[in-house]
Formats: structure tokens, C-alpha cells, sequence
């Protein structure tokens, strides 16, 4: 008990350090550029978390720099509408093909459910996962998904499966 208790002290502390680092533009940035490849975040538009921009882009990608409850990433604007969807808990449907990156991983995020986007409690779900560098993919149609594997163990697999939110999750690293 004494050790659970010791490792929260040191996780709170170490997001709360991180969260107060997000008051500094400079740390935002170098979060946020850390999420993708410089082919994409050298052009991108970057946000901090309260949608502030921090750098103007030229190209389709939006990145933001590590949060609370995600690492950074950087996304394209389907990305941006399927989590704005998500966080409402309204529909969502593609028509394309979009790419998020999160080549940092979660960072000091907790990760999430990979069945349930609105699980908040890795002790009670038993398909939690927290991620090293990956990248996301969202389809234009649900039947693309279809016999892929669920398993986060597999280098590719479905998360949020039979849920508006649902996605391929590619891993580019074993690090996590």
C-alpha cells in the first residue's frame, strides 16, 4: 500500500510539473513537434491545449503538446473533428483517410481503454493500454476494419472498435 501510495505522489507530481511547464509557449512547441516528423511539424500549426495558437502553419496538420490525459500529437483535421465528436459524445463518420501521429508516445498521460473511449479508471477495465511512439488512422468506411485484430499486443489493431471513434493504431517502436 505504502509503494501505490509513494508512485501516485511521484506521477502527480511529475504531471503536475508538466502542467505547469504548459504556461511556458517554448515547452509547448517543443512538446507538440515532438508528437510527429519534422516533414510534418515544421509546417504545422501548433495549439496549446486551451486552442491558443503558438505557430502558424502552412499545411494540414495540427499538433498540441502533451496533456493531462493524451500525449502530443499531431493531427489532421479529421483528427481534430473525430476528438471534438468524442469529447461531446456526438456521431462521428469519415469520408477519407486521416493520419494522426504520436511518435512521443502518451507521455505522462495514463493511456485509455482500448473499448471504451469514455473509461477514465485503468483498475477497472482490463484493455487498458498506454502507448509508445504510433500512429493513428482513421477509414472512411467501418467495413476496412473488419478481421482486424482488437489485441494491443499486435503491432496493428482496432481501438474503440464498434464505436463511432474507431481507428487503426499502428506501432512504429517498442518504447513506450
Amino acid at each position: 500500500m505504502k509503494n501505490k501510495l509513494i508512485s501516485a505522489c511521484v506521477f502527480l507530481g511529475l504531471l503536475g510539473s508538466g502542467l505547469a511547464l504548459a504556461d511556458d509557449d517554448a515547452t509547448m512547441i517543443a512538446s507538440a513537434k515532438s508528437a510527429g516528423p519534422t516533414s510534418v511539424t515544421s509546417k504545422a500549426t501548433i495549439k496549446a491545449p486551451d486552442g491558443k495558437v503558438l505557430q502558424e502553419g502552412s499545411n494540414s496538420y495540427t499538433c498540441y503538446p502533451q496533456q493531462a490525459i493524451i500525449g502530443p500529437m499531431c493531427n489532421e483535421s479529421v483528427w481534430d473533428g473525430l476528438i471534438g465528436a468524442m469529447l461531446k459524445k456526438e456521431a462521428f463518420e469519415s469520408d477519407q483517410f486521416s493520419v494522426s501521429y504520436m511518435l512521443a508516445g502518451e507521455g505522462t498521460a495514463l493511456g485509455v481503454s482500448n473499448s471504451d473511449p469514455y473509461a477514465s479508471d485503468p483498475e477497472a477495465s482490463d484493455d487498458w493500454v498506454k502507448e509508445g511512439p504510433h500512429l493513428m488512422i482513421v477509414v472512411p468506411n467501418d467495413a476496412m476494419l473488419e478481421g482486424m485484430s482488437t489485441d494491443p499486443n499486435d503491432p496493428v489493431y482496432v481501438m474503440w472498435k464498434d464505436t463511432p471513434y474507431a481507428h487503426i493504431m499502428v506501432k512504429v517502436s517498442d518504447d513506450e
